[in-house]
C-alpha cells in the first residue's frame, strides 16, 4: 500500500493480490519465520518506528495551508502629515462576505488626503469620500496580525505587484516515503503486516495531519513553523541503523546468511529459540517460475479496451485529486478560525480510511467509486444553497465532500491495481498517479476562482465529480475477479459500452449495453 504516493492524501486500504511468484515467496518466508510469532517485541518495534516515519508526511503535505495563507490586509497608508481620522478613512470601503471592509487593492490619492488633512477637514463630515479620486496601493499592503504573525504572502509578496490578481503562490504537495511502506510489509508477517499496511500507515498520516494545526497555532510565524516541521526529520536518521533490512529482499538477492542473522536477532529480542536452519532451498527458488508474458508501457494503448480503461482511469484520478487537494487546501477559508477548520479536515481522514477498508471488502468497485463521486458532487453543489447565517452547515457539507474524496483516493489504488495484468500493473498505476499530480497542481489555482464568484470553485469541483461518475460507469468491474496475469484475462471483464446499431432507414442510434470484451 502506498501512502498517496504522496498523499495523502494513505492511498489504499490493503495490498492487492500479488503475482504467483511473489505470493509463493511471501508464503515461504512467512512459514519459515513463523516461530517468531506475530506481535513480539521485534514486530512492535518495527511497527511503531515505521508508523512514526509517516507522521511528518501528514504535517508537511498541507503545511502550506498556513504558510501561504493571506491574512486580512489593506493598502499601506503613509502616516506622514495625516491625522488619525484620515489614516482610518484612507481606503474606500467594499462589501466582503456581507460586511464593509477597507479595500485590499485601492486607496484614495495620498496627495489629496494630505491636503485635506492639512486643511483641518474631517472625512465624512466635511468631505464626501465617494467623490475623491482613487489610486492603486503604491506603498504595498498592511497585513493583520490577528491570526498570523507572518506568512509568505505578508513578508514576501508585498514586493510584487500581482497580489490583488493572485494573492497566493502555487501550493505544492509533499510526497510520502513509499519505500518505508513497502519495507514494512516485507519485514512484518501475518496480522502485523496487514495492520501496518492499512491501519498503521493511514492513521500515521492522519495523526500527523492533526498535529499540523496545533503546531501552527503556537507558531504563528511561517519561518518558525517551517523550522518546526523540518527538525523532526533529523530524529529519523538513526532509524537507518535501527530498522533492519528486509530479510525477504535479502533472500531474493541470494544473501541468505545476512537474512538469517536478522531473523536470529529478532528471535533473541522476542525471547524465542530459532531453529538451526531457518531458510531452506524453497526460499532460494521461490522466484523461479515459468516464463511470463512481458509488457511495456506502450501496451497500455495498443488494445482498444486497455486504452479506453487507461484514459478513463486517468480522468477519474485527475478529477479526484483536484477534489481532494482543493478541499484540503481550502480549509483556511472555511471558518473564521483556520486552525479549527484544518483540524476538522484532518479528523475526517480517520473515518474515511476506516470506511474504505470495509468498502473494499464488500462492495463492487464501480458502485463504490460512483457513490463517492456522487457524494462529493452533491455536497459541493449544496454549499451554495446554505444561507450565510448557517456557517456550520456549509462546513459540514465541505467536510462530507472531503470524507468522500479521501475514501475515494484509497479505493482507486485498489481498483487500478485490480484492472491490469501483473506486467502492466506498476506502469498503469504510475501513469494514473502522474496524471493525478497535475490535478493536485491545478487545485490551488482553481481555489483562487472564488475572487470572481464565491462558489465557483465548488461548482467546478462538483461538475468534475459528476463527469467522473459517467467515466466510472464505462470502466470494467474487478470485484470478485481473480487478479489478471495477462491481457487476455482482462477481456473477460464486464463493462458498460456504447455501441452504434443501425436502426430504420440506416439511421444510427446509441445503445448502452453490458458487454464482455
Amino acid at each position: 500500500m502506498l501512502k498517496h504516493f504522496h498523499i495523502h492524501n494513505c492511498a489504499i486500504g490493503y495490498f492487492p493480490r500479488r503475482s504467483s511468484a511473489y505470493a509463493r515467496t511471501m508464503q515461504h518466508y512467512d512459514s519459515s519465520v513463523a516461530f517468531l510469532g506475530t506481535w513480539g517485541r521485534f514486530q512492535l518495534m518495527v511497527f511503531f518506528l515505521l508508523c512514526s516515519t509517516i507522521l511528518p508526511n501528514g504535517t508537511g503535505t498541507f503545511s502550506l495551508v498556513f504558510i501561504t495563507d493571506t491574512p486580512q490586509h489593506r493598502c499601506r497608508i503613509p502616516e506622514a502629515n495625516l491625522t488619525p481620522e484620515w489614516r482610518v478613512a484612507a481606503a474606500p470601503l467594499e462589501v466582503i462576505d456581507g460586511e464593509p471592509q477597507p479595500s485590499r487593492c485601492r486607496r484614495y490619492r495620498s496627495d489629496v488626503l494630505r491636503k485635506l488633512s492639512a486643511g483641518g477637514l474631517m472625512p465624512g463630515r466635511d468631505v464626501n469620500l465617494s467623490s475623491l479620486e482613487q489610486e492603486d496601493c503604491a506603498d504595498g499592503w498592511a497585513y493583520s496580525t490577528d491570526v498570523y504573525m507572518s506568512t509568505v504572502v505578508s513578508e514576501v509578496w508585498p514586493q510584487t505587484s500581482s497580489v490583488c490578481q493572485f494573492n497566493r503562490p502555487d501550493r505544492l504537495h509533499a510526497a510520502a516515503d513509499g519505500r518505508a511502506v513497502m519495507g514494512g510489509t516485507e519485514i512484518l508477517t501475518g496480522n502485523a503486516r496487514v495492520a501496518y499496511s492499512s491501519t498503521g500507515v493511514c492513521l500515521g498520516f492522519a495523526f500527523g495531519y492533526m498535529t499540523l494545526p496545533l503546531l501552527a497555532f503556537f507558531l504563528r510565524s511561517w519561518k518558525m513553523l517551517l523550522l518546526a516541521l523540518a527538525l523532526p526529520g533529523f530524529f529519523f536518521l538513526p532509524l537507518w541503523w535501527i530498522i533492519p533490512e528486509s530479510p525477504m529482499w535479502l533472500l531474493s538477492q541470494g544473501r541468505v546468511t545476512e537474512a538469517e542473522a536478522i531473523v536470529r536477532k529478532a528471535a533473541k529480542m522476542n525471547r524465542v529459540v530459532a531453529p538451526e536452519r531457518i531458510f531452506g532451498d524453497s526460499e532460494l527458488h521461490a522466484n523461479e517460475e515459468r516464463p511470463v508474458e512481458r509488457y511495456t508501457v506502450l501496451d497500455l494503448m495498443r488494445k482498444r479496451s486497455i486504452a479506453m480503461t487507461t484514459v478513463l482511469l486517468c480522468w477519474v484520478w485527475f478529477a479526484l485529486s483536484i477534489c481532494y487537494y482543493g478541499l484540503s487546501l481550502n480549509t483556511s477559508q472555511l471558518h473564521a478560525d483556520p486552525y479549527i477548520s484544518c483540524f476538522l479536515s484532518a479528523v475526517m481522514e480517520v473515518p474515511a480510511y476506516m470506511s474504505c477498508s470495509l468498502v473494499i471488502r464488500y462492495l463492487p468497485r464501480r458502485l463504490a467509486v460512483v457513490a463517492i463521486f456522487l457524494i462529493v458532487a452533491l455536497a459541493l453543489f449544496s454549499i451554495q444553497l446554505v444561507p450565510p447565517s448557517i456557517l456550520g452547515l456549509a462546513v459540514a457539507l465541505e467536510m462530507l465532500g472531503k470524507f468522500a474524496a479521501t475514501a475515494g483516493t484509497s479505493l482507486l489504488f485498489a481498483f487500478t491495481a485490480e484492472l491490469y495484468p501483473t506486467g502492466l500493473r506498476n506502469s498503469a498505476s504510475g501513469i494514473c498517479l502522474m496524471v493525478s499530480r497535475t490535478g493536485s497542481c491545478i487545485a490551488p489555482f482553481l481555489i483562487q476562482m472564488n475572487v470572481y464568484f464565491k462558489y465557483l470553485p465548488y461548482i467546478t469541483l462538483g461538475t468534475l465529480a459528476m463527469l467522473s461518475v459517467l467515466a466510472t460507469l464505462f470502466l470494467p468491474e474487478s470485484f470478485g475477479f481473480p487478479l489478471p496475469e495477462t491481457l487476455q484475462q482482462i477481456q473477460k471483464r464486464k463493462r458498460v459500452t456504447c455501441s452504434y446499431i443501425r436502426g430504420p432507414k440506416n439511421s444510427k442510434s446509441m445503445k448502452v449495453v453490458e458487454n464482455q470484451l
